[in-house]
């Protein structure tokens, strides 16, 4: 799964920007994004926090574990991409990017993260999977425009009850963690719309009827020996689920990464620039 996630995001910024690598950038790019992933860097480069109007910033796959304080000039920044790097904590640097709508920060080594997090109240989409977290850090709870939540992957065994809170909440990934039974706030959110537990270790579904937002539920690979009760309409992934043909949850996943990049907010247009006196 890690693999095919590492893919995924390769390919999120390959046909909207040029890959750079970190010495030949000596102006902003003109669609403001800088896509350093992949340049085996152990450092950040100190240049790029001069691109004060800088929207996207792609710092995918290199060999960073800090982030210098000056990275906090980015105040434009709407998508960070930190995944498969050798975090260790979540610089704290990051949460006061106030206008982050999508971080990644999939395929490191973190354990928790930092309260400080909440104070990204724009932010739609988190990517924490494939981690060393032993359960969702409450601050979470605290992302209330928060639409999709990837956490899988990492050694999960319950959910707090706070989840409840994000009211906006669509998707959720929950594949590959410890879950011996489902988690029991997400019956109290009628606003999911896709919930994905698959490669757990549950053994009983309860219904999921009541659900009315609900539109995909991936249950497989579990010793569940029962099917979730949906409603109609809503498809199944997993054993006996519905005879009618089932999306793959490889293609789930990546039809919902699709949609989230979709979705990301508009680069706003550069101001004008100012003319001479007499022009």
């Amino acid at each position: 799964m890690g693999n095919a996630i590492r893919a995924l995001v390769a390919l999120i910024p390959a046909d909207r920007c040029q890959k750079f690598v970190a010495g030949e950038l000596q102006e902003m790019p003109l669609d403001r994004t800088v896509d350093l992933s992949g340049c085996q860097l152990r450092r950040f480069p100190l240049h790029v926090c001069a691109f004060t109007e800088l929207v996207k910033l792609y710092l995918s796959d290199n060999h960073l574990h800090s982030l210098p304080p000056e990275l906090g000039r980015l105040q434009n920044l709407q998508i960070l991409a930190l995944d498969f790097n050798h975090f260790q904590a979540l610089p704290r640097v990051v949460c006061t990017l106030n206008q982050l709508c999508i971080l990644y920060l999939g395929n490191n080594k973190l354990r928790d993260l930092p309260w400080e997090l909440s104070l990204l109240q724009n932010l739609r989409t988190l990517w924490i999977e494939a981690n060393r977290l032993p359960r969702l850090p409450e601050v979470v709870c605290e992302l209330r425009l928060l639409r999709t939540l990837h956490a899988g992957s990492n050694a999960l065994r319950g959910l707090p009850g706070q989840l409840q809170r994000l009211s906006e909440l669509r998707t959720i990934w929950l594949s590959g963690n410890l879950l011996s039974d489902f988690p029991p706030v997400l019956l109290h959110m009628p606003s999911l719309e896709v919930i994905d537990v698959d490669r757990n270790h549950i053994q009983h579904f309860p219904s999921l009827a009541h659900l009315s937002g609900l539109k995909l539920v991936i249950y497989d690979h579990n010793p569940c020996r029962n099917a979730p009760k949906v409603a109609k309409g809503v498809r199944r992934v997993g054993r006996w689920a519905e005879e009618t043909p089932e999306p793959n949850p490889r293609k789930a996943r990546r039809y919902a990464l699709a949609q989230e990049e979709s979705q990301e907010p508009q680069t706003p247009a550069l101001p004008p620039p100012l003319l001479p006196p007499g022009s």
